[in-house]
C-alpha cells in the first residue's frame, strides 16, 4: 500500500463524469477514480471548508462514529476489477480493527471528514496510475496535463488485462 492524498476533483470532458484525482504522497503518480456527482460534491464541499445547514450523509456517518467512540483509522483503494474500483474503511473499535467494504468515493468523503490517511494498493497504482516523468512543482502544470489526459480517456482505458493496439 502507498499513502495517497486527494489532489483534486475534476470532470472528464467526454461524459462530464466527476473524477477524484489521488496522488502518491511521495511521488508523481496520479490515480484517477470516476465517482458520482453527489460524492464529488461531498468531497469538494469538505475540501473547500463549506458547511451545510444540516448534516450530509458522510457528515452523519462521521458524527455517529465519533459519538460511538469509533475512529476511522484509514481508507484504502484495494482493487480494480472489471473497470470498478473497490475500497475499504478501517475502523478502530473496542481495541480492534474492523474493515468495512466501501465504494472509493464514500471512503474518500469519510476520510476528508475524519482526517484518516488514504492508501492505494500497489497493484491498483501499477495498473491505473498516471506517472509524470519529471518532478512537477507547478500545480497549474499538473492540472493542464491532467485536463489533456481527461480529454481523451475513458473508463475502459483502465480495463484490466486488455491489450493496447
Amino acid at each position: 500500500m502507498q499513502e495517497m492524498v486527494i489532489y483534486g476533483v475534476s470532470f472528464d470532458m467526454v461524459g462530464k463524469q466527476p473524477i477524484v484525482l489521488l496522488k502518491t504522497r511521495d511521488g508523481n503518480k496520479f490515480l484517477p477514480i470516476w465517482i458520482g456527482h453527489p460524492e464529488a460534491a461531498a468531497i469538494l464541499m469538505k475540501l473547500q471548508g463549506a458547511n451545510t445547514p444540516r448534516p450530509m450523509t458522510h457528515d452523519l456517518i462521521s458524527d455517529v462514529l465519533s459519538e460511538l467512540e469509533v475512529s476511522c483509522t484509514r481508507v484504502s483503494v484495494t482493487e480494480l476489477r472489471e473497470n470498478t474500483f473497490y475500497a475499504a474503511i478501517t475502523l478502530a473499535m473496542n481495541g480492534r480493527d474492523v474493515e468495512i467494504d466501501s465504494r472509493p468515493s464514500d471512503a474518500l468523503a469519510l476520510a476528508v471528514r475524519t482526517g484518516a490517511p488514504i492508501f492505494a494498493a500497489e497493484d491498483v497504482i501499477t495498473e491505473s496510475a498516471i506517472e509524470f516523468e519529471h518532478e512537477v512543482e507547478d500545480q497549474e502544470e499538473v492540472v493542464e496535463k491532467f485536463k489533456d489526459f481527461l480529454d481523451n480517456v475513458t473508463p475502459e482505458d483502465f480495463a484490466e488485462g486488455e491489450e493496447q493496439p
